[in-house]
């Protein structure tokens, strides 16, 4: 069965010349092949500029190939020799050596393919080098040629004998003009607009369309190259600061035409929330567990855990130790998932991450100039139209790397962001609002940023706002996965979480809305929840009974919000959770491995601080001893601990004895009775 080539992920790096393969066919299978190769490459169009000599120069003597063998099919017996089987099978793989070289040529970056202008052309005279010898040795006498044929074959071989490495003036004339282009963006020095528009004219870059598709291809060649080739790296970086500048300059800062199909890049993919790091937002490259179960991205736990916490950043548990241990099964996962969406994963041995951009001088000057001339525009902007194309633009610039989140917020853009958070631009222009929230948000991963947004007059009251009456949904969820941002910061969650509207526009926004936005919400009030001062606020805006309605669609994160609110919350929180027992022990039968852990952790909870009416209430579930104990054999290690805890409490009530049960201990006590709900 033939497999579709969609099956598999688009190779990272041109093949070399070893790993094509000859193939093994019958003699006419063979020349049928041979004639079919040199027919497409014959179909195959020129470079129009870049390589134009060469790429036509392989198309040429395609063509002729192909004439010899449309004059072999003909043949009413085709018998091939040993000696010329094997010429013909050294020419399969030379001809489809030809078609990717002038394949990839065409799909490469400009920029790129201009940089390697040397190379290429040496590699475009290698296959003809290649070619000439194969047609030195190949036996014409023992096919009976006609005498065209063996005419055509020696000019052929003649033509290839006659070629030289050949790197067109032009080409090289433009190289040196971007060279530099790049020494002078290296030194601080702005280039000439009309000298930029010159080039890139010459380049076939001439509008933002093309450019964005140059940007993307730059990317890939990044992200293509080997681990250890660092030179090609930085070079293809510094070209993206180039084109990304030039096309702000050049032809504006717009958005993408809706219209316009376009390959989405790793940094705009729509990751799985699981698969996003909890702290900083971004795809997980090394997923680690911590002492709570929880799992994060390697780089950011370590950065929060030598910032001096001791605490989970999700749960707001004490780490009983600061072990980090390989999550190897969702490492897994994430890869499988990259190679769906076809985005190369680097781990994080890799210097280059998924957005494929690493700091050098020349790509951040680069940086700092698009980002100078983008606030420049946005400062002078007349109308919310010319504001909505440069406002997206530092959204997708914030959402590359730490560096262009620095050089943003350095450059004072986030008051000017916040002038379009409000309602009435929402209203009117919706994705304007949009853009202004996220970029907003791509800035808070910055952990500098966080108390720059924060200190910036009316930007939490704006981003307030858009959380409880923005125009989308889209806007809505990044506003509250913006709160989520800033609530990393242990005084920002205090100060946050002492806004009622805050809480009530979290809770709103969790009660309603497509999933994402409501998973947006609820990792906010999860931070929320960590700070024990805040418990009481969340309670009274109804955290308990929303979490109990969230049970059944958003178990994981309902489950979790409610474990964190009983543990803090004292004797207020246990009362509101009366209503959430036999959910959990639901919950507790069928959730996943994360909520049923939870679960377990926050009946204990209840049941050791409620008293036996709360004791009582989970024991009239039916089969609840049953569910535990399955939980015991086949739950986490927590999960199992919990639920051993779980069941000495039930046998003692049962016994009607009055307890409290510890973790592997049981202690007599007499406590009073709390007010249980009616």
């Amino acid at each position: 069965m033939a497999i579709s080539p969609e099956t598999f992920p688009p190779r990272k790096r041109r093949p070399s010349a070893g790993s094509f393969i000859s193939p093994k066919l019958s003699d006419k299978n063979l020349v049928q092949s041979l004639h079919l190769l040199s027919q497409e490459i014959s179909t195959l169009k020129p470079l129009q500029f870049l390589q134009k000599r060469n790429s036509l120069s392989l198309i040429r003597k395609s063509k002729l190939l192909q004439i010899l063998f449309e004059e072999l099919l003909r043949f009413p017996v085709l018998v091939l020799s040993p000696s010329v089987t094997l010429c013909f099978e050294e020419l399969h793989v030379v001809l489809q050596r030809f078609k990717t070289l002038i394949e990839d040529c065409s799909n490469c970056s400009k920029m790129w393919l201009l940089s390697q202008t040397q190379t290429v052309s040496n590699n475009f005279h290698e296959l003809t080098v290649e070619l000439a010898t194969l047609l030195d040795i190949f036996p014409m006498k023992e096919l009976d040629l006609n005498d065209d044929i063996e005419e055509l074959v020696v000019l052929i071989r003649k033509q290839c004998s006659n070629d030289k490495p050949y790197v067109d003036p032009r080409d090289d004339e433009v190289k040196r003009a971007v060279l530099g282009l790049l020494d002078s963006i290296k030194s601080e020095i702005v280039p000439e607009q009309s000298k930029l528009g010159e080039i890139f004219s010459k380049l076939e870059l001439r509008d933002a369309s093309s450019c964005r598709e140059e940007i993307e291809n730059l990317v890939e060649e990044v992200q293509s190259q080997n681990q250890g080739d660092e030179k090609s790296k930085s070079e293809a970086i510094s070209l993206i600061g180039l084109v990304r500048y030039a096309k702000c300059v050049l032809f504006g800062a717009s958005t993408p035409d809706p219209d316009t199909p376009r390959r989405k890049p790793p940094c705009e993919a729509v990751i799985p929330p699981d698969f996003r790091c909890p702290i900083s937002l971004d795809l997980m490259r090394d997923p680690v567990v911590v002492a709570t179960g929880q799992t994060y991205d390697r780089d950011s736990i370590k950065l929060w855990i030598d910032s001096g916490h001791a605490t989970c950043p999700k749960t707001g548990q004490t780490l009983a130790h600061t072990e980090l241990v390989p999550n190897l099964g969702l490492k897994n996962l994430i890869a499988m998932w990259c190679r769906e969406q076809k985005i190369p994963f680097e781990a994080t041995g890799s210097k280059v991450k998924v957005s494929g951009i690493r700091t050098n001088k020349t790509a951040l000057e680069a940086v700092r100039m698009t980002v100078s001339f983008l606030v420049n525009k946005l400062s002078a902007s007349e109308s919310m139209e010319a504001a909505t194309g440069v406002v997206y633009e530092l959204r997708v610039l914030a959402k590359t790397d730490h560096d262009s989140r620095a050089c943003i917020a350095e450059a004072e853009a986030i008051p000017l962001l916040v002038r379009f958070l409000g309602s009435d631009v929402g209203l009117k222009h919706s994705s304007l609002q949009v853009n202004a929230v996220t970029t907003l948000l791509n800035l808070s991963i910055l952990e500098e940023n966080k108390t720059r947004i924060m200190e910036t007059d009316g930007a939490m009251n704006g981003i307030i706002e858009v959380l409880r009456s923005g125009a989308t949904w889209e806007a809505r969820g990044n506003a509250a996965a913006t709160i989520f941002s800033l609530t990393g910061v242990h005084a920002h969650r205090k100060k946050l979480g002492r806004k009622a509207r805050v809480i009530k526009g979290l809770m709103e926004l969790a009660k309603e809305g497509p999933t994402s936005t409501r998973r947006d919400a609820l990792a906010a009030i999860l931070n929320l929840a960590g700070e024990r001062e805040i418990i009481g606020k969340l309670i009274e805006g109804g955290v308990v009974q929303m979490s109990v309605e969230l049970m059944d669609r958003l178990p994981e994160e309902a489950v979790t919000i409610l474990e964190s609110v009983v543990k803090r919350g004292g004797i207020i929180a246990i009362a509101a959770a009366y209503s959430a027992v036999k959910k959990l022990g639901m919950v507790l039968r069928d959730g996943s491995d994360r909520a049923q852990e939870s679960a377990a952790a926050t009946l204990v909870t209840i049941c050791r601080k409620g008293g036996l009416e709360l004791v009582t209430e989970l024991a009239s579930m039916p089969g609840i001893e049953r569910t535990i104990w399955e939980l015991m054999a086949t739950g986490t290690m927590r999960s199992r601990r919990k639920a051993s805890t779980l069941l000495r409490i039930l046998r003692r009530w049962s016994a009607g004895l009055d307890v409290d049960v510890m973790d592997g201990h049981t202690t007599t006590v007499t406590s009073s009775r709390i007010a249980i709900p009616s």
